[in-house]
């Protein structure tokens, strides 16, 4: 199967590794700065381009790898009849695609990618959507090439999912920063605590979260909510965040 990219970022980079090294031919990388496209094209045996109309028309599939606002200056700008032409964003519907193909849809992961740090594909999850069935299925053809863990969902279900991966990962992460602020202000290593991130993340796979929830909001342990809060006392903004966070477990989310 012969790919092209549009785009060259981290995204960009996961899936034409991923998609070259098993098997795939990867045509052009696009980008508007050559040095990004030739950088990208020499690992995957790829022609680098700044122009759009250099794009070798025979490929099979363009995978449209770019932001989302630059996804709708593509619509503009690109046509290529009947060719496979797939998006890559969890948050934008793939009706966007529809003037510059007959055959468009989307291929995104639920997954942070950084262009230099190696993930293993195979057990990567990939949601896809077809204008019809037959590019449906022409776009599960290609992710086997990467992943058998394909998920058909909507362009709802997509952006749901969207937000929740930002819960998950953005919004965790922000939390993690909280920590090692923590950490850092008391002189204290961050690393102490890599077993309790590791042993909570492997948690989540044991079922519904609420059973496995601990710590004092759960509890309802006010001297302990209390005695943070005082360590909070000079920082209203981590404060602020704690409280809520303490309403929502006792609200919300435990028993």
């Amino acid at each position: 199967m012969k790919v092209s990219f549009i785009g060259s970022g981290n995204v960009a980079t996961h899936l034409a590794l991923a998609l070259h090294n098993h098997g795939c031919t990867i045509c052009d990388v696009w980008s508007r700065d050559y040095s990004h496209a030739q950088l990208l094209a020499g690992r995957v045996g790829a022609r680098p381009t700044t122009n759009l109309d250099n794009l070798d028309r025979t490929a099979d599939v363009f995978i449209l790898a770019v932001s989302d606002d630059a996804i709708f200056d593509m619509a503009l700008d690109l046509r290529l009849d009947s060719a496979l032409v797939l998006h890559t964003s969890g948050a934008t519907s793939m009706e966007v695609l529809k003037p510059i193909s007959q055959r468009y849809g989307v291929l995104w992961s639920p997954q942070t990618f950084v262009r230099d740090v190696a993930l293993e594909y195979a057990e990567l999850p990939f949601c896809i959507e077809g204008c019809n069935k037959s590019t449906e299925h022409d776009i599960e053809t290609l992710v086997k090439h990467i992943s058998t863990h394909i998920y058909h969902t909507n362009h709802e279900q997509r952006q749901c999912l969207h937000l929740a991966a930002v819960f998950v990962n953005n919004f965790t992460n922000a939390l993690y920063g909280v920590a090692q602020n923590i950490c850092n202000q008391h002189d204290i290593p961050f690393e102490v605590l890599y077993t309790l991130i590791a042993t909570t993340a492997q948690r989540v796979k044991w079922g519904d979260i609420r059973y496995q929830m601990t710590g004092p909001a759960v509890r309802d342990d006010r001297k302990t909510i209390d005695a943070h809060r005082r360590l909070l006392a000079n920082d209203p903004d981590f404060l602020s965040l704690y409280d809520e966070l303490t309403r929502i477990i006792q609200q919300r989310i435990r028993f």
